[in-house]
């Protein structure tokens, strides 16, 4: 008897071949026939008639690495078909570690990934010092989906040289080098898929402190590379420099020089993100170029693009321009209606618009002050509707302000309090210059590059990027109207067999007679993205950005239903995936 039968879909089965209508069925987790007309009994079958039939997704970009050790559903990726993620991105996780050193990392991934420090102080349970010992910890917790980790550079160089060294990114000694070599063969013979670093000037701890590695030099970074080769890994990523704070080129042609470099000698998979920035819009067009001429020597070098706007959200249940504002403080405690209705008074308006923050929030990335300036490129997702990522500047804040006649505070103002329904506006940071998807569309395009930014457990109060899985298919598959989209099988293949396959995971990622069965039951014609909203279902009362999607009629995880018609069954099939397993 088969476990699973999922009749009469049209199974697009991630390798870009054209969908066809065929049953899938499963026994033991596996895979066992794919074909027209399957009968045999089976404990469970979904009739998937008008739905589509797909891989589980992977995702290979999320920050999880503290969240997997109390939390077995990992939302927000779960919600959106996702069945693989890997953890350890942007040079930052929590093993290695020194006994009682742990609050370092914790700074450090509280300031560069957005994530409450409270939330993970509370939350994770330690208990290793290596990082064998962080995945043998890993090893016996089970999850909706299976999980894959890298080793993080700065984890690694604070083990290495302490925090003070490491923190102040001291050149490493010989000695420093040759240990933090050992560990890093040490952690890919455990099992991590690789090693990730971070070169950008943005990525600091809470406490003001740069990523340790950012500014590392070539005799450490290639001594780690080939003990990554060495002990099996497979991918060294980069969030390379210049990315937010300048638009250098010489700093990112010297940063293409040395990953091409060190993929050609060591044979590592060398990815790096790319976003379009509108200090040199086109920057992001020669970094791809590189990245090509780099594989046309034989290096693999691949750039991990975003399928959608790189920015932050604002709203009154998270970051917001009116915060700090003393008549605005008076009501921020209220219920979110209720603050809302207080909002609507004309008098109250009047005072929130005419006064500025009464403390002094400079230093932060985005100020008070400065969101009051930046407000005006700001686009309204408006409440109760599919949200659109893609509108046209005429709908910007700024421009409807000008149209108004009012100041753009005014427009943002009125939005946020138009619906009792919270309601969110867009901030694009990256990827918007042009005011359209063109750009994202041609670096999809780009048959090397991998979807590969959507921060999964991250940015938690600003962004919910963890629903770009089904953006794509609601966008670029279906959806978009204001430029050329991306046929389903290709847009399937970008989520499933790609991925999988640069991260070497060759049981997943297809529809194949043999393989995991890892599937996706969707129904591609009434899928939609939900508005963005704000939980505070974190440890310690620590605040989210979620994202529900509706359309999935069956997420499954080695053969068992994870999620149903949108809801976790609480089924937790996932465990810890290794390199080489």
């Amino acid at each position: 008897m088969l476990d699973l039968l999922i009749k009469n879909g049209l199974v697009v089965d991630g390798t870009g071949a054209p969908a066809r209508r065929v049953d899938v069925a499963v026994r033991d987790g596996v895979i066992v026939r794919i074909a027209a007309g399957i009968d045999e009994p089976a404990r469970e079958t979904i009739d998937a008639a008008g739905r589509i039939v797909t891989p589980g997704f992977v995702d290979i970009h999320t920050h999880y690495d503290g969240q997997v050790t109390w939390d077995d559903e990992l939302n927000p990726s779960a919600a959106h078909g996702v069945t693989t993620v890997i953890t350890g991105n942007c040079g930052v996780g929590f093993a290695p570690v020194r006994p009682g050193r742990e609050e370092h990392l914790v700074r450090l991934m509280e300031g560069v990934e957005d994530i409450p420090g409270t939330a993970l102080h509370e939350g994770m349970t330690w208990g290793w010092e290596s990082f064998p010992e962080y995945i043998d910890n890993l090893r016996g917790r089970a999850w909706s989906m299976d999980v894959g980790v890298q080793l993080p550079h700065g984890p690694l160089r604070t083990y290495v040289m302490g925090d003070e060294r490491a923190g102040g990114n001291a050149e490493a000694s010989p000695a420093d080098i040759a240990e933090m070599a050992r560990l890093a063969r040490e952690a890919m013979e455990a099992g991590a898929f690789g090693f990730t670093t971070s070169r950008t000037l943005g990525h600091l701890s809470s406490d003001g402190i740069p990523v340790p590695g950012t500014f590392a030099e070539d005799d450490e970074l290639f001594a780690i590379a080939k003990a990554v080769r060495d002990g099996g890994g497979r991918i060294f990523e980069v969030a390379m420099a210049g990315i937010v704070a300048h638009d250098d080129r010489a700093v990112t042609d010297r940063e293409l020089d040395w990953i091409g470099t060190m993929a050609k000698e060591t044979g590592l998979t060398a990815t790096f993100i790319v976003l379009q920035h509108d200090q040199d819009p086109t920057r992001w067009r020669r970094e791809m170029d590189a990245a090509a001429r780099w594989r046309g020597q034989g290096a693999r070098v691949v750039p991990l693009v975003a399928g959608r706007p790189f920015g932050v959200l604002l709203g009154l249940e998270v970051r917001n321009p009116f915060a700090l504002r003393p008549s605005y403080e008076a009501l921020a405690g209220l219920p979110l209606h209720e603050r809302v209705a207080a909002m609507r008074d004309p008098d109250v308006r009047s005072r929130i618009l005419s006064e500025e923050p009464v403390a002094d929030d400079d230093g932060r990335l985005m100020s008070q002050r400065g969101l009051a300036i930046v407000v005006e490129r700001c686009y309204v997702l408006e409440s109760g509707a599919e949200p659109d990522y893609e509108q046209d500047p005429s709908r910007s804040i700024g421009a409807l302000a000008r149209a108004a006649g009012v100041s753009p505070l005014e427009v943002a103002y009125d939005a946020l309090t138009a619906s009792d329904e919270p309601t969110m506006l867009l901030l694009p940071l990256f990827n918007y210059a042009d005011g359209n998807h063109d750009v994202l569309h041609e670096q999809m395009l780009d048959d090397a590059a991998l979807i590969g930014l959507a921060d999964g457990g991250a940015h938690c109060g600003a962004i919910c990027d963890a629903s770009i899985p089904t953006y794509v298919l609601t966008h670029w598959v279906k959806g978009r109207t204001r430029g050329p989209r991306l046929a389903l099988e290709d847009g399937v293949r970008r989520l499933t067999s790609q991925p999988a396959s640069v991260y070497g995971l060759s049981d997943r990622g297809r529809l194949e007679e043999g393989l995991r069965a890892d599937i996706n039951v969707i129904d591609l014609e009434n899928l939609r993205l939900l508005a963005p909203r704000a939980v505070r279902d974190l440890p310690a009362g620590g605040l989210r950005l979620l994202q529900d999607a509706v359309g999935y009629d069956a997420t499954i995880v080695a053969g068992e239903v994870t999620r149903r018609n949108g809801a976790d069954t609480g089924a937790r099939p996932g465990r810890l995936v290794t390199n080489g397993a």
